[in-house]
């Protein structure tokens, strides 16, 4: 910063050599990057990206996401439109689908859910069609993390990604929470689909709580997008931002970060199931990594949210600093999605104090012992 301080209009050897080095991660053609400041940026940009390309208005994205906090982004994110107060509601321009969950979505067969979902996509482009308008593209996560670790059924995105270029439109995939190894299996949760989107939008990991984040696209998409407009970031892509990112990169690959959230993620999985045996308010246990969900339940058959339960066990664990959050469209899924240095030792912290805290919360409310 003592030598030059400047934004992306101007190359500089650090912007040069992230954005080497990260699309190294990323399959062809995925090779132009755009860099700004916010996941929400990231996500706007993108949508213009495809607005642009496609000559089309339309955004198709799934129930219970969050895609960011500008106003075009509210519009099909439910996660935040259909908040309690929230008056306007989804915007004019913006199509919701089913979130694929096999565990409490209407289709629960594994082996037949991806297509059944992906051809709600289908029948979401024919209604943007019969009222004269174009698809531009369609947002989704590899994994649903605000949805409450969502893990997508086989085939989903491979069947929802033909449907949208079949129509004209981009697809998006949103690596803002779930990108950077988090998963452990693969570096970007798109990947757990063996698809290749049209973008990639990145944020919060990739400069570990420095404002950063990225945009990469195909050298077609972009050559669309500049004979439409400009862009630059006044402080996106400047030397301190990309030096940040170097070394955040330089830790994933030096400490095995991704390998590393694949170990622990599966010792806490398996010590989720062990609770599960003991525990008759989990319902369902999804993720994978250290992206990881307990939905909680009331009934087993009836799979009732335990909303007030899932609040209480984690206020719980916060009064001994153990912090993990409460998510989904119910608020009733306990949510796991640590720094990507959490131990075996912390998950095993962990899974003793859930043990002890679900095991005080259902006595309290009168649960039977399994």
């Amino acid at each position: 910063m003592q030598e030059l301080n400047t934004n992306s209009r101007y190359l500089h050897e650090e912007i040069v050599t992230y954005a080497k080095r990260l699309t190294k991660y990323l399959p062809e053609p995925l090779s132009v990057v755009y860099f700004c400041c916010t996941g929400s940026e990231a996500n706007e940009l993108a949508a213009r990206m495809a607005r642009a390309y496609s000559g089309g208005r339309e955004i198709i994205a799934v129930d219970g996401a969050y895609h960011g906090h500008t106003q075009l982004l509210i519009d099909f994110s439910s996660y935040k439109h259909n908040h309690p107060g929230y008056e306007p509601g989804r915007g004019d321009h913006a199509s919701v689908v089913s979130m694929p969950c096999t565990y409490r979505g209407e289709h629960r067969d594994p082996a037949t859910a991806g297509k059944l979902y992906a051809d709600e996509v289908q029948q979401a482009i024919d209604k943007i069609h019969a009222k004269g308008e174009k698809l531009s593209s369609f947002f989704c996560e590899g994994i649903m993390s605000c949805g409450g670790q969502i893990m997508l059924p086989e085939g989903y995105l491979k069947n929802v990604y033909k449907h949208v270029r079949d129509a004209g439109g981009l697809c998006i995939a949103d690596e803002v929470q779930v990108g950077f190894g988090r998963v452990g299996t693969h570096f970007w949760a798109f990947e757990t689909q063996d698809v290749v989107p049209d973008i990639v939008t990145m944020g919060k990991p990739i400069g570990n709580g420095h404002p950063l984040a990225v945009v990469v696209t195909t050298p077609k998409i972009a050559k669309a997008f500049a004979k439409t407009t400009s862009y630059f970031n006044t402080y996106g892509g400047n030397p301190v931002s990309c030096a940040v990112a170097n070394a955040v990169l330089d830790v994933i690959e030096d400490e095995g970060l991704q390998e590393h959230a694949l170990k622990v993620g599966e010792e806490l999985l398996a010590g989720y199931r062990q609770l599960k045996e003991k525990h008759i308010i989990i319902g369902d246990i999804r993720g994978t990594g250290l992206m990881l969900g307990l939905d909680l339940v009331l009934n087993h058959e009836t799979r009732e949210p335990a909303t007030t339960i899932a609040g209480e066990i984690i206020h719980r664990l916060k009064r001994e600093r153990i912090l993990v959050s409460q998510d989904g469209p119910h608020n009733n899924v306990i949510k796991l999605k640590p720094p990507m240095c959490f131990s075996s030792d912390d998950a095993k912290l962990l899974l003793s104090r859930l043990d002890f805290n679900m095991t005080e919360v259902e006595k309290k409310y009168g649960f039977a012992k399994k």
